[in-house]
């Protein structure tokens, strides 16, 4: 096992990505992973550069804490986490398991404690203080997790991270555990709980709304460290904070290096894709076939001038190809530059006549058309085959 100072080596960077694919991702309804899956899933996320790797539930035993202590015993580059109640067997069970960092988790918000553990806001920082405690007296790095930290009273939640801190965890997990929160909301309530307690946060957001993404963006501009992703953003209901697009969205809206390689992501998302039975979505941003797709007239020709004009960034930083698409919506300069790689030269009214056939096809068809199949209505409208009747 590392010790506190090796762990606290490994997260000593600008913006820390905590992947928990293992633990959320596989809380997925419907959603299991084998024991070797877990393994390759361990290792791709290590090769990619992730920093720290939750890696189950040992309190759960069985499989679950094999799968924990075999990933500890792995001899990966990255940290690796046990997640845990705020219960000290729970706590014995991850350090069984030789983890170098837990994460203790509790109920923050006044729903969850009178509704849920039906406790008092005082016993939630009497088991914080307990359980923090064994851990730190055990070496371990600390995440202590207000669970529901969204809608927790922010003055119970500072008193909450106060009570972690003083107990030796060494971070906070902000949880939007039911993907409720908005950006705005966001970014002051992290920024209070740093300012007045002086505790590293790290964003765990549910995206429920659709706004994960966005709301650990805000967190990170408030001073967040620490990101809690799931490769393709799988997770309990509507899924959690992707870690494809936060990766990419700190490159390039905050210039921020997370040490993630972004070609690693599409085949460690195609692999977690094949094992949790989830489709990448041809939309899904920087893994998605859509991504760099372009069909309209107005796009394809800018494209074809300059790809900068209608794509954010460089298809091959991700592993990604640029296709343009022949269909209802293509323009001329679609079917010239197709043609041209063919040695054929479009005159404008032969360009004219062709476009409309294409249309004509693509919505007879019902998708968009291949590039033989734009040279099979060239060929005939040259020889003067009518396909399409009066």
């Amino acid at each position: 096992m590392r010790t506190k100072e090796e762990v606290l080596k490994i997260l000593d960077r600008r913006v820390v990505v905590c992947d928990t694919t293992l633990r959320d991702g596989e809380q997925t309804a419907g959603i299991v992973f084998a024991n070797i899956e877990k393994y390759k899933i361990a290792q791709m996320l290590d090769d990619a550069g992730v920093s720290q790797i939750e890696s189950g539930i040992p309190a759960m035993g069985g499989d679950e804490k094999k799968a924990v202590k075999y990933i500890a015993h792995m001899g990966l580059s990255a940290s690796v986490l046990g997640w845990n109640r705020a219960d000290i067997q729970d706590i014995n069970d991850s350090i069984d398991c030789d983890v170098d960092s837990v994460a203790i988790s509790l109920s923050s918000s006044d729903i969850h404690i009178q509704n849920k553990i039906k406790k008092s806001r005082e016993w939630v920082l009497e088991k914080i203080t307990e359980s923090v405690q064994h851990a730190a007296d055990h070496g371990l790095y600390i995440s202590c997790n207000a669970e529901d930290a969204s809608r927790a009273d922010l003055g119970f939640l500072v008193e909450f991270a106060r009570t972690a801190k003083a107990a030796g965890a060494h971070r906070l997990r902000y949880c939007d555990t039911i993907g409720r929160e908005d950006p705005f909301t966001t970014f002051e309530r992290v920024k209070t709980i740093i300012n007045l307690v002086g505790i590293e946060i790290e964003m765990h957001t549910h995206n429920d709304f659709g706004m994960a993404n966005a709301n650990t963006f805000a967190g990170i501009k408030a001073g967040a460290k620490f990101l809690s992703t799931t490769v393709m953003g799988i997770g309990e209901r509507s899924g959690n904070t992707a870690l494809e697009e936060i990766v990419m969205t700190c490159k390039h809206l905050l210039d921020i290096d997370t040490g993630i390689d972004p070609l690693k992501m599409k085949p460690l998302a195609e692999f977690v894709s094949v094992a949790s039975g989830r489709p990448i979505y041809v939309s899904k941003p920087f893994l998605g076939s859509n991504c760099f797709a372009h069909e309209a007239g107005i796009h394809t020709d800018g494209i074809i001038k300059d790809h900068k004009n209608y794509e954010p960034y460089d298809p091959d930083e991700v592993g990604l190809t640029r296709s343009i698409v022949i269909g209802k919506h293509s323009g001329r300069s679609t079917l010239v530059s197709d043609l041209a790689r063919r040695g054929v030269e479009l005159d404008d009214d032969t360009a004219a006549v062709l476009l409309e056939n294409v249309r004509i096809m693509s919505i007879a068809v019902k998708r968009p058309l291949t590039s033989d199949e734009l040279f099979y209505l060239y060929d005939c409208q040259i020889k003067g085959i009518n396909l399409f009747g009066e």
